[in-house]
């Protein structure tokens, strides 16, 4: 008797693979066993990478943020501790969004704490 493997499923995992990894280089996106493999490294960057970005975001709102102060003769720092004293809670995603698009906020911001 012939041994029951369930192909409609295999074919199914497979197909969703070779799917996902249309696009990729070379024989990564129609032979199965490199597609199978540069799929799931994708995944696992993915999932890295969600946490990665972050930290970049975070890094370079800081970054924004130094820029306009700057202008003002103060430092990040010196800066983040003012606002931190005068209670002012504002987070840094909103400061550099401030600082790079609407300077007059900004300004006036950093009047406040000074």
């Amino acid at each position: 008797m012939p041994r029951s493997v369930n192909a409609v499923a295999s074919r199914a995992r497979r197909k969703k693979v070779l799917k996902a990894t249309k696009g990729y280089f070379g024989r990564g996106k129609n032979v199965w066993t490199v597609a199978k493999n540069k799929y799931e490294k994708g995944l696992q960057y993915a999932y890295r990478d969600r946490k990665v970005k972050k930290r970049e975001f975070r890094a370079l709102w800081i970054q924004r943020i130094n820029a306009g102060v700057r202008q003002y003769g103060i430092s990040y720092s010196q800066f983040m501790g003012m606002l931190k004293k005068s209670s002012i809670d504002l987070n840094r995603k909103v400061l550099a969004d401030l600082a790079m698009n609407h300077p007059d906020a900004f300004k006036a911001i950093v009047d406040k704490v000074k």
